[in-house]
């Protein structure tokens, strides 16, 4: 499962799975997906509200005109409204719309009022007066008959199903037969008397159903009856404006001409149908919905109602404009949630709707914007499924941040410019969820790839070592870099003879036995190693990882490494008793040199390793190759001599290593620093001393004599260096170096 997750393949399969099932949740656009939606919208109505007008004005039922001082408590008699209607009238009021329903008799009209008085209060004069006295109903329909210009309004209900008077039916023409199926069903009418229908030049619906979250943004310009498939009821607004315009002619529906005009009124980017409503327009989807671009709130808009019924309201106010009779009192409990405020009068939102009218600026969302969000954020979330898995995770965030600001950015061009409604925030969020999840899967891949490179480190250096690498990967700079570098060579001597004796099997397991502990050794001691070359090894200290002690670990390490191997030939040789065999022991030339080197990924685009490369590298290869001629375990170089003063060091010689011009003095390292302090190393260091300085002035035969002085002092390890020095002391004798002796030996041999 691990590696599965590492695939590409199956990274951009799950993208994938993730944009289409995106899609298909788009496509469903349930609830959520609504919210997110009209939560952009509104924003943008918050920041760019429309430029209100002057021509429509409201007459406000409000806290004052509800004081006993004034009008008194709701409802007023009839009576009052009528004056109210008239007074409108005069003042020159263009239409007068009621956001109110008169479902009920008014009862303070004397046929109302003395029936229901008690008994011992009423008298036979009374009663016969109330056959005189006219009824307050009749009062406001002659009112209204008289004004001409009322438009009356009917609200829906769950319960009763009484068919409102629909003074001007609007008309589907042929082009949008299937307008009627889309509207908005209601299941019952409330409508007002119908004396006072009749008497209304106009009478519409003023039900303003709220989206999911109760606000309004979409109220219906038209309505049904749920059992009646004939009747179209028209809205408030929309026979307001008729009436507005003292036209009989009723509104009508058609298809919307389809014609080539400018960039987004092109053939695709126009509405479905077309209102018609005398001399005014007003695109329409198949669904009737009137998308309202509210205008922010105006208390100049409002003209308290007991000022118009008691005269003293200024004329100017009403005269030749559209005008709304409502109520913004709380207890009336007509306040409405729009974008613009949670709490505002109900006839405020047909203000809007009227306003956008009389301006000609509408919104709208049509089916070819919805097809094109879809369109976007397919093509966005192809864009990072293809992408995610290959770049890296900060260009994947800032190609996501560019395409969610161009999305807003586009959005709200169209929103305040063309007055389309598209939606920027599904597609930023389906982009930003499939960014995440690409982003989430590069880590994860990452980490898998990190991991397969700890765990080949940890083929090569210890797992203190990879733990300090893994807590602090800033010190892991890959690539070529120069550094003082420790390099390490080690092989078992007499490889080709021991090889010859064992089948292939057994050589292997003999390897393994030798390899195993030296590079134990090798990682425990902070080492790197580089590569197995047949019996050789290679590692070297101070790369990747800082390491200020590499010297004196790499020394530390080929002092353990012969002793490592005492317990593995104790094994050989009791194997080879057992087979009757000659025991092949394992021992081991190590070759120790310091200095600079460069280190980093080396190799081909193909295949490459972390490896060091340079002269420091060259001549510990050569003092590994020295060791077997100079008859001890381990050479080191000047440098690292010079690094482990305090161990127990002695010079061997000065050489000229095959391939150099430039003759080093080597040394043989025969203990740590507690070995350094004992005094019989003392004795040989000076006797050790002793004999090389008479080596080099030519004093040959007393340098065999001090060489027998070493030979008393020195430990078995090192007598096979004696003993070659005896050879070539002696030989020196016989055949003198020419005057120009320096004392360099030149090796002839790596």
């Amino acid at each position: 499962m691990k590696s599965l997750l590492t695939k590409r393949w199956l990274h951009m399969l799950l993208l994938l799975l993730l944009l289409i099932g995106a899609i298909a949740l788009r496509q469903q656009d349930s609830r959520p997906v609504q919210a997110m939606r009209y939560l952009a919208f509104d924003t943008f109505n918050r920041f760019h509200p429309r430029e209100p007008t002057d021509q429509v004005v409201i007459v406000d039922i409000d806290e004052a005109s509800l004081n006993d001082a004034k009008q008194g408590q709701w409802p007023w008699p009839r009576t009052t409204m009528a004056q109210l209607v008239t007074n409108l009238k005069e003042m020159g009021a263009k239409v007068v719309i009621f956001d109110v329903v008169f479902s009920e008799v008014d009862r303070t009209s004397p046929s109302v009022l003395i029936p229901n008085l008690p008994k011992n209060l009423v008298t036979v004069k009374q009663t016969e007066q109330q056959a005189t006295l006219p009824d307050h109903d009749v009062i406001f329909a002659e009112a209204i008959r008289k004004a001409g210009n009322v438009v009356t309004g009917f609200v829906s209900s769950k319960g009763q199903h009484d068919k409102p008077l629909i003074i001007s039916a609007p008309q589907v023409k042929k082009g949008a037969k299937n307008f009627k199926e889309n509207v908005p069903k209601t299941r019952g009418i409330v409508p007002s008397l119908p004396m006072l229908e009749k008497a209304a030049a106009g009478n519409g619906y003023f039900g303003v159903e709220s989206s999911v979250d109760g606000i309004i943004r979409n109220p219906p310009l038209f309505a049904r009856l749920l059992r009646d498939h004939i009747s179209l009821y028209p809205s408030l607004s929309v026979e307001a404006l008729r009436v507005a315009q003292s036209t009989k002619a009723p509104a009508f529906i058609d298809a919307a001409a389809k014609g080539k005009g400018e960039f987004f009124s092109t053939d695709i980017f126009s509405s479905q149908y077309l209102l018609s409503i005398g001399e005014y327009r007003i695109p329409l989807n198949e669904d009737g919905l009137f998308y309202v671009h509210y205008s922010e709130e105006r208390s100049d808009k409002y003209i308290p109602a007991w000022t118009i019924i008691e005269k003293t309201a200024n004329p100017a106010s009403v005269k030749d404009k559209i005008v709304l009779v409502g109520t913004s009192a709380a207890g009336l409990k007509d306040l409405r949630s729009t974008p613009i405020d949670y709490f505002i009068p109900g006839v405020e939102v047909h203000l809007n709707i009227i306003e956008q009218i009389l301006q000609g600026r509408f919104l709208q969302r049509l089916p070819v914007i919805q097809s094109v969000e879809i369109l976007l954020t397919f093509m966005a979330g192809i864009l990072i499924v293809i992408l995610g898995s290959f770049i890296n995770p900060v260009f994947i965030a800032v190609l996501t941040l560019s395409m969610i600001g161009s999305m807003g950015a586009l959005s709200l061009w169209a929103y305040d410019v063309k007055g389309f409604l598209v939606d920027p925030v599904y597609p930023s969020v389906t982009i930003f969820l499939l960014s995440i999840l690409a982003t989430f899967l590069t880590y994860l891949r990452t980490e898998a790839e990190r991991r397969a490179v700890r765990q080949a480190f940890g083929l090569y250096i210890s797992p203190d070592y990879m733990k300090e690498l893994t807590s602090n990967p800033d010190q892991l700079r890959l690539g070529g870099e120069l550094r003082d570098i420790t390099v390490m060579f080690t092989d078992i001597r007499g490889f080709t003879t021991i090889s010859e004796q064992l089948k292939p099997d057994e050589l292997i397991h003999l390897m393994n036995d030798f390899l195993t502990p030296m590079s134990d050794l090798v990682m425990s001691n902070r080492g790197t190693i580089d590569k197995y070359m047949g019996d050789a090894m290679m590692a070297f200290w101070n790369a990747p990882l800082t390491d200020e002690e590499h010297a004196r670990n790499a020394c530390i390490t080929a002092l353990s490494m012969n002793e490592a191997l005492k317990p593995i030939n104790e094994r050989i040789i009791a194997e080879a008793e057992a087979a009757g065999k000659t025991p092949l022991l394992l021992k081991a030339g190590i070759g120790v040199n310091s200095g600079p080197g460069a280190v980093g990924n080396m190799g081909s685009k193909q295949r490459f390793a972390y490896s060091a490369m340079g002269d420091t590298v060259n001549l510990a290869s050569r003092l590994e190759g020295q060791t077997k001629g100079y008859g001890v375990d381990v050479l080191i170089g000047e440098a690292t001599a010079a690094a482990v003063p305090d161990f127990a060091l002695l010079e061997l010689d000065l050489i000229q290593v095959k391939g150099k011009q430039v003759p080093v003095r080597i040394f043989t390292l025969l203990g740590n620093r507690e070995e350094a302090q004992k005094p019989e190393f003392h004795v040989l260091q000076l006797a050790h001393k002793k004999m090389l300085g008479l080596y080099r002035e030519r004093e040959f035969k007393a340098a065999l004599e001090a060489l027998q002085d070493c030979l008393d002092h020195a430990p078995s390890s090192i007598h096979g260096y004696y003993g070659m020095m005896r050879e070539r002391i002696t030989e020196m004798q016989k055949t003198p170096p020419d005057e120009s002796w320096d004392g360099v030996f030149v090796a002839q041999s790596k």
